[in-house]
C-alpha cells in the first residue's frame, strides 16, 4: 500500500487522537475558508470548496464547524493565507513535500527548515523533489463499495486513470484538473466517496526500514503538528512487518 495510506492507520493507533482531530479540524476549516474566499462561498458552484466540504465531513468536522468556516471568508476580517510548497529530503534520502498556508512566510519557512534539520532531513530549493511525484487527484471508496473490477469498471467510465485496491479500500486516482468532474461522475455508480483531494503522487516509492521509518514519522509528525502545514507526502513505502512495529 502507499506510505500515505499506511502512515494514516499507523497515525490512528497512536494515543495521540484527540490532539491530531483537534489540529485537523482547524486545518480542514483554514482550507475551507481559504477555498471561499477565493471564488463562490455556495459549495455547488465552487469545486475547490466542494471537495474542502467534502473532505471536511469525512473527517467529521461538524456542520456548524464547517458553516462557521464559509462565513468567515465572507468577513472583512478573515485573513489572507500564501500557499506554499517546500521540498525537501528526510532521513536516508526520502524525497518530501510540504504543503502549507501560511499569514506569515518567514515564521513558516524557518518552522519548517528547523524540522527538517532536527530530524536528520534537510530542506531543499523549490523543485529539487517535485519531480519524483505527479499531482493527481484522489478518491477513496471503503472495500464495500464494490469488488475490484466493478470499482476498477466505474473509475474507466468516470475518466479516472488508475486504480489501487486492497482489503482496506479503493483508491482511484484521475487528473488534477479533473478531480471535481470524476468525484462527481463516480457518485453516480459507486455513491459517496470517503475522501476526493489533491494529492502528490510519489512516481517510484521506495521501502524502507524500521530504523528510517522511525526517524522518518517524527519528522513527519513535527511537520504535521505545525498549524500551518496542510499536507505531508513522502516517496516512501512500508512493509506490513514494519508498519506493525511503528
Amino acid at each position: 500500500m502507499a506510505g500515505h495510506s499506511k502512515w494514516a492507520n499507523i497515525q490512528h493507533r497512536k494515543g495521540r487522537q484527540d490532539a491530531i482531530r483537534s489540529k485537523l479540524f482547524s486545518k480542514l476549516a483554514k482550507e475551507i475558508t481559504v477555498a471561499a474566499k477565493m471564488g463562490d462561498p455556495d459549495p455547488e458552484k465552487n469545486p475547490r470548496l466542494r471537495l474542502a466540504v467534502k473532505e471536511a465531513k469525512s473527517n467529521s468536522v461538524p456542520k456548524d464547524v464547517i458553516d462557521r468556516a464559509i462565513k468567515k471568508s465572507l468577513g472583512g476580517d478573515a485573513e489572507n493565507y500564501d500557499e506554499i510548497r517546500y521540498e525537501g529530503y528526510g532521513p536516508n534520502g526520502v524525497a518530501i513535500m510540504v504543503e502549507a498556508m501560511t499569514d506569515n512566510r518567514n515564521r513558516t519557512a524557518s518552522n519548517v527548515r528547523s524540522y527538517f534539520t532536527k530530524h536528520g532531513g534537510d530542506l531543499g530549493q523549490t523543485g529539487s523533489v517535485a519531480f519524483m511525484f505527479d499531482r493527481k487527484g484522489e478518491i477513496m471508496y471503503p472495500a464495500s463499495a464494490g469488488d475490484a473490477d466493478t470499482v476498477m469498471l466505474a473509475a474507466i467510465e468516470a475518466g479516472a486513470e488508475d486504480v489501487e485496491s486492497d482489503e482496506d479500500g479503493h483508491w482511484i486516482y484521475c487528473a488534477d484538473s479533473d478531480l471535481n468532474e470524476v468525484s462527481t461522475a463516480l457518485e453516480g455508480s459507486l455513491g459517496e466517496s470517503e475522501t476526493a483531494k489533491l494529492i502528490w503522487k510519489p512516481q517510484a516509492p521506495t521501502e524502507i526500514d524500521l530504523e528510517t521509518a522511525q526517524k522518518l514519522m517524527k519528522l513527519i509528525e513535527a511537520l504535521e503538528d505545525d498549524d500551518d502545514v496542510q499536507n505531508v507526502t513522502g516517496n516512501f513505502e512500508l512493509s506490513d512487518e514494519v508498519a506493525a512495529q511503528l
